[in-house]
């Protein structure tokens, strides 16, 4: 019998999933969970979440909130010893299985089903709000866009921008070492020097 996931899912909820690769180490990757049942996500092009999905049938579902962890699950190339991040308030071993594959705008993606069968919440926290934290996750989302031919780079710039500007009005600490690691990843300067109104 399954175990429950750990925490409420509600619409996406964006999460970190790490996946064993053929190396023996862990991919560390962003996964977005579209809330329903059963809890699906989808993997865009070939990516070594995918790869890793397919080959090994299973991954490890974690909820943090580090923006800098989301930044480099998100944007680079992030391999781990450990399938559990230190930062993971709570996690859940799944159980993945392919449930529908197509291509959009020349991009395959495959959609998969998870299922926990471990799970774990590593520590309770109070909520708080804080809009720089959510500007760092939007502008995570929005630099992944960047280059793909279903998205306006001319949009996607004007969105870092402003994101931009919340981070650094409302953000704390952490929040503004992710800003400072997603402009290395990605070249923002370049690309969103035109909206610098914003």
């Amino acid at each position: 019998m399954s175990d429950p996931w750990p925490v409420e899912l509600r619409g996406i909820t964006e999460s970190v999933v790490t996946t064993l690769g053929p190396d023996g180490s862990y991919n560390v990757a962003a996964l977005g969970l579209s809330a329903g049942d059963p809890v699906t996500a989808t993997t865009w092009g070939q990516t070594r979440t995918r790869r890793n999905f397919e080959r090994e049938g299973e991954g490890y579902v974690q909820f943090t909130r580090d923006p800098v962890d989301f930044v480099e699950a998100a944007l680079t190339v992030w391999e781990a010893d450990e399938p559990i991040l230190p930062t993971a308030d709570a996690w859940a071993k799944v159980a993945v299985e392919h449930r529908e594959a197509d291509t959009e705008d020349g991009t395959e993606w495959v959609e998969w089903t998870l299922e926990p069968i471990e799970s774990a919440v590593e520590r309770e926290t109070v909520p708080t709000t804080n809009r720089g934290y959510a500007a760092v996750i939007e502008a995570t989302v929005a630099a992944s866009r960047l280059d793909v031919p279903a998205y306006d780079d001319d949009r996607l710039a004007a969105r870092l921008a402003y994101f931009a500007a919340v981070i650094e009005r409302c953000g704390g600490e952490r929040e503004q070492v992710a800003w400072e690691r997603l402009e290395t990843t990605v070249d923002l300067p370049a690309v969103a020097r035109q909206f610098e109104s914003f």
